[in-house]
Parts: structure tokens; C-alpha cells; sequence
């Protein structure tokens, strides 16, 4: 991954692949569903689209499109695109809420 990458929603420049795990946990924590799904695309385009396309089995046009502001990504990308990343998803209790 190159360091310095600067999202397109925020301006922010995320320096390490840290940085951007920890903004993505972040907004999933929160219900952020907008910038988790920026962070994404933030994440991918560090990789490279190409390479995460190829990896996530998602074309190059429909990754842009989906992590896009407008886009509207189905689970199915989301989850392909997250483990092209490196990433895993998993739900866990909320703290504080009971059953």
C-alpha cells in the first residue's frame, strides 16, 4: 500500500493502512454506513482498483460506481470487497444493550 492518500469526501490524508482500518472500524461502529463505504473506496484505490477487482470478483466499473457517493453497494460487494482487502466483518454485541 502507498502512504498519503487523501479521500475525496474529507480532505483527510490517511498515512498508514492503519489509519484507514481504524477510520473504517470507526464509522462501522457508529452506523456510518456513508463513510464506511467511502473508506472502502479510499482503501481500494490505495491497493489499486484493478487489483482489488480481480481479487473481489467485482469489474472495475462497478467498484467506482458502488463506492462512489452515490452508490448503493449490496452486501455481497461490500463483503467481497472487504475480504479483497484483507479485511473481515463481524457482528458483535452492542455494549450496553441487552437481549
Amino acid at each position: 500500500m502507498s502512504y498519503g492518500v487523501i479521500s475525496e469526501e474529507t480532505g483527510e490524508i490517511y498515512y498508514s493502512p492503519e489509519d484507514v482500518r481504524t477510520r473504517l472500524r470507526q464509522a462501522l461502529e457508529t452506523g456510518d454506513c456513508r463513510r464506511a463505504q467511502k473508506l472502502l473506496g479510499v482503501a481500494a484505490k490505495t491497493v489499486g482498483m484493478t487489483k482489488v477487482s480481480h481479487a473481489s470478483g467485482v469489474s472495475r466499473e462497478s467498484l467506482y460506481r458502488s463506492l462512489s457517493d452515490e452508490g448503493n453497494p449490496s452486501f455481497r460487494t461490500i463483503m467481497n470487497v472487504a475480504n479483497a482487502l484483507g479485511y473481515t466483518l463481524t457482528l458483535a454485541p452492542k455494549k450496553g444493550v441487552g437481549r
